[in-house]
Formats: C-alpha cells, sequence, structure tokens
C-alpha cells in the first residue's frame, strides 16, 4: 500500500485546525488503497495552534506534529516537514483549505501515472489589489526572462504532490535563504499542472504583507538569476557612454559657437542622476553579499522544539534523539 504524507504548515491557524482535518479526509477516504498521515509544523504560532496540535495528534493516530522552537518562515517549515516526512510521497497544502482537498485524489492517480511533481496552478487571483497582481506578473516576467538555465512555473505555488525522488532531491539542496517555489523547479522531473481557483479562507487572516512578499520576490531574484549584477554592468556602460557623447556636444558647442555651458541646474541633475545610479548598484550589490553572509554561517533551516509531544535535542530527520 501506497504511503503519503499530507504536509500542513502552521502559522497560527488555530481557527483553521478543526475544519481541515475533516475536510481533507472527506477525500483521503475516497482512495483506500492508500494509507495517509498528517504531519502539521507549527511555525512558532504565538495563539494555541500548538495546543490545538496536541488535541488532534492525541485524538487521530494518523496526525502527527513538530513545533519548531521559533517563527523561522514558512519555507522553513515545509523542509522541516519534508526532512520529517516518512511517506513514498508527500502532498504540501495550506491549513486555510485555499487549496483544495478535492484535487487530492487526481494528484494521487498522476502520480500512480509516472509524474514526479504533480502541482496546482492557480486560474485566478481573486481578492489580490491590482498593485499586487501587476507585481506578481512583473515578478514571473523578469524571472522568465533572465532565468537562462530553466522557467520558473508560473503561477504554481506550494500545494503539490512529491514522489520520494523529489522529497530527496529537495533534501540535498540546504540553503539557508530558501525560495522553494523556485527549487521545486530547479530540480527538475517530470512534471505536471492541476489548474485549480484558489478558495476563500476558511478562518483567520493572511500572515503575509506587501513587505513579505517583496523580500520574497528579492530572495527568488537573488537566488537564481545574477541577471540584475549584469543590468546594472550594462547601465553603467551605457551611462558612461552617454556621459562622453554629452561632454562631446558641450566642449563642442562652447568652443566652435561659444555657446554659454549650463551651470547649477545641469550639475545638480547630473549628479543626483549618477548618485542615485550609484546608490541602486550598491544596494544591488548588497543583497548578493547578504546571501553570501547567510550561507556562509552554515546555521541550520530550522530547529525542533517537539515532535508529537516529546523535546527534540536532534533536528534532520524522524532518526532523532529526544527527551523523554
Amino acid at each position: 500500500m501506497d504511503r503519503i504524507t499530507i504536509i500542513v504548515p502552521c502559522y497560527n491557524e488555530e481557527e483553521s485546525l478543526d475544519r481541515f482535518y475533516p475536510e481533507v479526509q472527506r477525500y483521503v477516504e475516497k482512495i483506500p488503497d492508500c494509507e495517509f498521515s498528517y504531519l502539521f509544523v507549527n511555525d512558532g504560532s504565538h495563539d494555541r495552534t500548538l495546543e490545538k496540535l496536541r488535541e488532534l495528534a492525541a485524538n487521530h493516530k494518523d496526525i502527527f506534529y513538530l513545533s519548531l522552537s521559533r517563527n523561522f518562515g514558512k519555507e522553513s517549515a515545509m523542509m522541516a516537514g519534508i526532512d520529517y516526512a516518512d511517506g513514498d510521497a508527500v502532498i504540501i497544502m495550506d491549513a486555510d483549505l485555499q487549496h483544495p482537498a478535492a484535487l487530492i485524489p487526481e494528484m494521487v492517480d498522476f502520480w500512480r501515472a509516472g509524474y514526479d511533481d504533480i502541482c496546482g496552478k492557480r486560474i485566478n487571483r481573486a481578492g489580490e489589489t491590482f498593485f499586487k497582481r501587476n507585481m506578481t506578473n512583473l515578478f514571473y516576467a523578469i524571472m522568465k526572462k533572465f532565468s537562462t538555465s530553466y522557467e520558473m512555473q508560473r503561477d504554481v505555488g506550494d500545494f503539490r504532490l512529491l514522489d520520494k525522488r523529489c522529497i530527496e532531491a529537495l533534501k540535498l539542496l540546504r540553503e539557508n535563504q530558501r525560495f522553494t517555489k523556485g527549487l521545486f523547479t530547479w530540480i527538475g522531473y517530470k512534471k505536471k499542472e492541476i489548474p485549480f481557483e484558489v478558495q476563500p479562507r476558511v478562518a483567520g487572516k493572511t500572515s503575509w504583507n506587501y513587505l513579505g512578499l517583496f523580500n520574497l520576490a528579492i530572495k527568488g531574484m537573488t537566488s537564481f538569476t545574477t541577471a540584475p549584477l549584469h543590468l546594472m554592468t550594462f547601465i553603467g556602460l551605457t551611462v558612461s557612454l552617454g556621459a562622453i557623447i554629452y561632454m562631446i556636444f558641450v566642449l563642442m558647442g562652447a568652443l566652435i559657437y561659444g555657446d554659454p555651458v549650463a551651470g547649477y541646474p545641469t550639475i545638480m541633475t547630473v549628479m543626483l542622476f549618477l548618485g542615485g545610479m550609484q546608490l541602486l548598484a550598491l544596494g544591488i550589490i548588497g543583497e548578493y553579499l547578504s546571501q553570501i553572509f547567510h550561507e556562509t554561517k552554515r546555521r541550520p533551516i530550522y530547529l525542533v522544539d517537539e515532535f508529537n509531544g516529546e523535546r527534540v535535542i536532534y533536528n534532520l530527520t524522524r532518526e532523532r534523539a529526544i527527551v523523554k
């Protein structure tokens, strides 16, 4: 019998958990020749999420939970779930049920047909602001233009089924500054996209804000392309060439025609423009340096505090030492 682990990252999801398990079970039970288990990852929640997970684990033998030592972010929480999952495949989905559980049987069918990575593809962005939709489109356009080795999947997120081969491949990628959407694409393997409509949250509110999404986009670009560095080199060359041409134009006008050279406004305009370009270039270089800074420390991606009621002192897999 195939064994599949459903990984559910949780951050302040106490209101959603009671509804999540019964809803998913409705569709899981339609696949009788497959053994499902649940692995909830509490990512340093500040509400009663951990208490709810303890109750669920005590009442259902197919439910397990991890509690991280603090909030490490969703990317790290997903990696913790992948490390601790012990099935032949995993399904990653959100606790708020915006990922429709009705697609699970179809995902399993494609997996058994030979696909390694069956991912949900969003066909709507209902509820998103005009600004967020356009910034998302701009991000994908930039990544498509400058990612030369592969093309990142568009409108495809974390909702997916991953075969054991993909799981073991992801375990090899221990980078601290994680952009999992890019890593899913980078590992390759046989993929299948299933379109779905994002459902309304069953409870609570999203913890994502514009600053968090902007930081994630920057992390994605600096993790998977060096195009911004090349772009600044091109801009620098262009500005330098333009400055030389303008200098020749001004000199010729002054020497041949006796035109007076514009003073304060011209100098200020040029200084502000060049100063802005230099700061932009330094900022881009700084983003790459910050990535190097974090990666060279070689800190663990996450730390686990508790696994099903037991304190954890070794964090990589279920082959762990525990304190009773």
